[in-house]
C-alpha cells in the first residue's frame, strides 16, 4: 500500500504545479481582457485599432486553458461543486465511501469517456492545423489538445484519490483519507 501512496502523493504533487502555473495563467487572463476591454473602448473613439481577434481569442484560450487545466488541482482540493445534504453528517469512513463510490462509478468512467469521445476531434485539428475562422485569429488545434489532457490529469488525480480513499478505509491512511494526507505533508509517505 506504501507504493501506491507515493504514486498517490506524486501525483497530487504534479497537481500542485500544474495548479500554480494556472495562478499565473488567470493573473495573464485578467491583464488580456483588461487590455481587451480598454482597447475597444479607445478604438471605439480614436479609431488607433488597438483592438484585434488574435487578443480576443488569446482571451478565450486563457480562459479554457484556466478552466480545463485546472479541474484536476480543483479536485485535488476537494473544491468542487458537492452536493453535500447527507455528506457532511456522515462518519470519516462514511465519506471515504463516497468518495470511493463516486470515484470508480462517475469520475474515472467520465473522464475515459471523454478522453475516448474528445480523441478524433483533436487528431482530425492536429491534422488540418485547424485555423481560426476569423481573420488574425489563432489555431485552434493547440487549444482543442487541452481537452483530453485535461481529462487524463484529471483522470490521474481520481486514482490519487481512489488510491488514499482505500488506504483510509484500510486504515493505512489516518484521519480522513486525502483530505487528512494533505493536512500532514502527503508526499512525505
Amino acid at each position: 500500500m506504501q507504493r501506491w501512496l507515493r504514486v498517490a502523493y506524486g501525483i497530487d504533487r504534479f497537481s500542485e504545479r500544474t495548479g500554480r502555473v494556472i495562478y499565473w495563467l488567470t493573473l495573464v487572463m485578467v491583464v488580456v481582457g483588461a487590455y481587451n476591454a480598454v482597447a475597444r473602448y479607445l478604438d471605439r473613439y480614436t479609431g488607433l485599432g488597438l483592438s484585434s481577434n488574435l487578443y480576443i481569442e488569446l482571451q478565450w484560450y486563457l480562459f479554457s486553458l484556466v478552466f480545463l487545466l485546472g479541474a484536476a488541482y480543483t479536485l485535488k482540493h476537494d473544491a468542487h461543486v458537492r452536493v453535500d445534504v447527507l455528506y457532511a453528517r456522515l462518519s470519516p469512513r462514511g465519506r471515504a465511501w463516497i468518495n470511493l463510490a463516486g470515484t470508480v462509478l462517475f469520475l474515472i468512467p467520465f473522464c475515459v469517456m471523454m478522453l475516448w469521445v474528445s480523441w478524433p476531434s483533436v487528431r482530425n485539428s492536429w491534422m488540418v492545423r485547424e485555423m481560426s475562422p476569423d481573420p488574425g485569429g489563432l489555431p485552434r488545434y493547440p487549444i482543442k489538445a487541452m481537452v483530453p489532457l485535461a481529462f487524463l490529469l484529471l483522470l490521474a488525480q481520481g486514482v490519487s484519490m481512489l488510491i488514499k480513499q482505500i488506504a483510509f478505509l484500510r486504515g493505512a491512511l489516518p484521519g480522513e483519507g486525502a483530505e487528512e494526507a494533505e493536512v500532514h505533508g502527503g508526499g512525505h509517505v
